[in-house]
């Protein structure tokens, strides 16, 4: 960029710099901003800079979404001066018990730790004795690491400690703890708790649980109270959905409302430990019951619900007329018939999510317009007998805002046709379907205008032709999402056209593309969404995991200052692995993965109160963190760049 001379540099000289503002408006405007974002305005002069030291040590939230800082990076962050603060939530990926004393503090009411492998059950423990005033908990791999240990007398401490605890999400195993005590330390639970999650549980240890036995010395004349009396909302993983667990769940939680369920066997269940028609019409046994979700993954072996079938549903359909979202997932015996009573059993229905339905045709659809339902979301993945005709008659539900139409392998073009009707939709996902370049064609001047989410994974006809169908003459500033992945007929030239529409796309992921080489990354490092603002790609993450033309070279165009924004990449780790190493080193607050894992920020950070980060030109995010500018010193060390690159 050309420095000012003469006139011009007299001028700039004379006009104000933000020194010369009062402390007290740059401290006003920074009180609105996340904590990003003050690092970031910190990093440009003096006077933000003191202003946001003072800030910090009165901020009442303090969330890092992105980054897995260090002790030495979080120390200055967090005075441990501050009184106000009640919200906090942190990657811990870098931390361990050594930072338990400096993260817990007495005023947080909300609290959500992430990655916390390196942390053992003390981390539990000390929960319950420092976070007394706690409403909120998210933790998420307690102990994964090798070496680290966790007992239920930690649980108990952490129960019998955090008595305002409304909302409690365990992201890991609890099944490690010992079931005998494992039920016993939950009637510890505070009273006030609405909400729990638990990543995996056994289905045994959830009855017992919620059912513990009558003691020695406990007479049967005397009931024990109720285990979770206020308990709202339930979401668990577990190994096997039984009738068993399904009754006590249903008979024993008088206030719930929101039931999710999911399990992923190894093998197909026994009868006792199945779901059948009979534990089905147990469900919402007290008549309170919104969300409904029950799942059976296919993940580890094809096992389905096949003890429930049509029967079921219409037994379990008479309670639920008050439902508004339904989600079911592996009922492969159930047909037509058993939807259709859903559909027109919950007048209240406004989410509708099929996975693997064996049976559902498009005459669930049929009459669709003539009930009182207003669909704003629908899922139907896997569902390999609907046709184009199914995607007309959703089209009536003009207040669509999400359609998932992934797997449905018989939808063509023609559904598109249907689906550019839809004036609120937001989110559309064809993974799979049967669809072509001419049809994408059909939203170029429909749903594109509104769409901020768009996959075509694996719609193996699509071509380079795709993105000018989708963008040629189409000025849609509002798309964010864009899964192009496992296309074998996508180029570079697909990509130099994408780069050259400046849609500011956050999230690209292109997996498994053959064609698609360095050219690719060289256009989005220099895609400028904004023409006045140089290197300003707006991708936050990028996916060319196993993509077929890159090769060393395209290493080059993902070191600073390209990708400013960037925080996911996935790249394939066999490559040249030192590369890979060096890039993670010299950036190390860009997540690289090379495993083929799913890239992807977690949904537990939610700040709708404040205003979210939006980086300029260099990443001043990660330079105040780091005290300065980074260097690519390290990277030229650990390979020969210039024999690489010239």
């Amino acid at each position: 960029m050309a420095v000012p001379s003469g006139p011009a540099r007299e001028r700039n000289s004379r006009i104000p710099g933000l020194d010369h503002l009062p402390a007290a408006l740059i401290a006003t405007i920074m009180t609105k901003l996340d904590v990003p974002s003050i690092l970031s305005l910190a990093s440009t002069c003096r006077a933000c800079r003191s202003c946001a030291a003072e800030i910090l040590s009165f901020l009442p939230n303090f969330h890092l979404p992105d980054i897995a800082p260090s002790m030495d990076l979080l120390r200055p962050l967090l005075p441990p001066s501050n009184p106000y603060l009640r919200s906090m939530k942190v990657d811990c990926t870098r931390l361990d018990d050594s930072s338990i004393d400096f993260l817990l503090r007495p005023s947080l009411q909300e609290l959500c730790l992430r990655n916390c492998a390196d942390f053992s059950g003390k981390l539990l423990s000390e929960l319950g004795r420092s976070c007394k005033e706690l409403r909120f908990l998210y933790l998420s791999s307690v102990a994964d690491k090798r070496g680290r240990s966790v007992d239920v007398l930690h649980l108990e401490e952490m129960l019998s400690g955090c008595t305002q605890l409304e909302t409690l999400i365990l992201m890991f195993d609890v099944s490690i703890f010992l079931r005998h005590n494992f039920a016993r330390v939950w009637a510890l639970a505070s009273s006030r708790l609405i909400s729990l999650e638990i990543e995996y549980i056994s289905s045994v240890m959830v009855t017992e649980l919620l059912s513990p036995a009558v003691g020695a010395h406990q007479s049967l004349n005397h009931p024990q109270p109720s285990i979770l009396p206020n308990l709202q909302k339930l979401c668990l993983s577990v190994d096997y959905i039984t009738d068993v667990m399904v009754s006590t769940i249903s008979k024993c939680l008088v206030s719930l409302t929101h039931l999710d369920l999911r399990d992923i066997p190894i093998m197909e269940p026994r009868m006792a430990l199945d779901l059948t028609n009979n534990g089905l019409q147990q469900i919402n046994a007290h008549g309170k019951l919104k969300h409904l979700c029950l799942v059976r993954s296919q993940e580890i072996a094809p096992t389905f619900f096949r003890r429930v079938n049509d029967l079921g549903i219409l037994l379990m359909a008479d309670k639920c007329s008050a439902m508004e979202s339904i989600c079911l997932g592996g009922f492969c015996q159930v047909t037509d018939t058993g939807y259709k009573t859903l559909l027109h059993s919950c007048s209240k229905l406004y989410k509708l999510r099929v996975f693997h339905g064996a049976h559902l045709t498009d005459l669930v659809f049929h009459d669709i317009a003539a009930t009182s339902l207003s669909l704003t979301h629908v899922s139907l993945r896997w569902c390999n007998l609907l046709t184009n005709l199914a995607a007309a008659r959703l089209a009536s539900n003009a207040d669509l805002y999400m359609l998932d139409l992934r797997d449905c392998r018989n939808l063509g073009d023609e559904a598109l046709r249907f689906i550019n009707t839809l004036p609120k939709l937001k989110t559309l996902l064809l993974d799979g379907c049967d669809i072509t370049d001419v049809g994408l064609s059909y939203l170029n001047k429909g749903v594109m205008n509104n769409l901020v989410s768009l996959s075509v994974r694996g719609c193996k006809r699509l071509t380079d032709r795709c993105i000018s169908s989708l963008f040629d003459g189409n000025c849609n500033a509002e798309l964010r999402e864009l899964d192009l992945s496992n296309l074998p007929n996508l180029s570079d030239a697909g990509i130099l056209s994408l780069a050259r529409s400046r849609i500011p796309i956050s999230e690209l992921r292109l997996r498994q593309c053959p064609l698609i080489g360095d050219t690719s990354v060289m256009a989005l490092a220099s895609m400028q969404v904004d023409e006045n603002v140089w290197c300003a790609s707006s991708l936050r993450l990028l996916d060319i995991y196993n993509c077929g033309g890159i090769t060393q070279l395209a290493f080059r165009w993902l070191k600073k200052p390209y990708f400013p924004r960037l925080r996911w990449l996935g790249v394939t780790g066999s490559m040249n692995r030192d590369i890979v190493d060096a890039l993670a080193r010299s950036r190390p607050y860009l997540h690289v993965t090379t495993q083929g894992e799913e890239l992807g920020t977690e949904q537990w950070d939610n700040m709708e109160d404040v205003h979210l980060q939006d980086y300029d030109d260099v990443d001043e995010l990660e330079e105040w963190l780091l005290g300065g500018n980074l260097s690519d010193d390290e990277m030229e060390d650990a390979v020969d760049m210039e024999d690489l690159f010239e």
